[in-house]
């Protein structure tokens, strides 16, 4: 399911390449390396900015940090995906109000958003957070739709999605905020929940 050593000595060279350019130069934190590969990043998804931080969740956590999302406030999430979803937005104080998916792609289901926006919009509602699952996106026209009507923000986490795209946009690019990962994903869950380590 999952062959690093293959995909590693795909491009065994470049890696090597950069790694040592790392080394060689003694810019561990920020650098050119990081540099050129947030301005390919960006290239890449069609966005202005892309920013390299230390993980997934902190990459969600300081765009709901940037949204000034606090205590009292509300954001829109899944249920379905790693648990630093919903704990970014219980760092900063704030609740996550957990809508249904679709039962075919796992994904946040927009006719569950709106449902609850319906019946429970308050002004305490500030953002959707979908999560983009097993290389697909969510449905986002439609919640991009709602966003747009009860003026919230939208982060997408984007940790298993790099490189998918919906309708001709790249998953991170449709939202105000896209959040990917680069961590090696686990084929236990279980064993991963449990030593700790983060999967985004």
């Amino acid at each position: 399911m999952l062959d690093l050593q293959t995909e590693y000595h795909e491009i065994k060279d470049e890696i090597d390449g950069a790694i040592h350019r790392v080394l060689e130069s003694g810019r561990f934190i920020l650098g050119e390396e990081v540099d050129a590969f947030e301005q390919e990043a960006a290239g890449y998804l069609g966005v202005r900015h892309a920013i390299g931080v230390a993980s997934g969740s902190d990459a969600l956590l300081l765009a709901l940090m940037a949204m000034n999302i606090g205590p009292g406030d509300k954001v829109i999430t899944t249920p379905f995906s790693f648990f630093a979803t919903a704990s970014c937005i219980v760092r900063l104080g704030a609740t996550p109000v957990f809508c249904d998916v679709d039962s075919r792609t796992f994904d946040l289901e927009p006719a569950g958003v709106r449902r609850y926006l319906e019946a429970s919009y308050t002004p305490a509602v500030k953002a959707i957070l979908p999560v983009h699952l097993y290389g697909q996106c969510c449905d986002m026209d439609p919640l991009l739709g709602l966003a747009q009507r009860y003026h919230l923000k939208v982060v997408e986490d984007c940790a298993q999605s790099f490189g998918s795209a919906y309708k001709g946009r790249q998953s991170g690019a449709m939202g105000d905020v896209g959040c990917f990962s680069f961590f090696q994903p686990r084929i236990s869950a279980p064993m991963a929940m449990a030593d700790g380590h983060d999967q985004r």
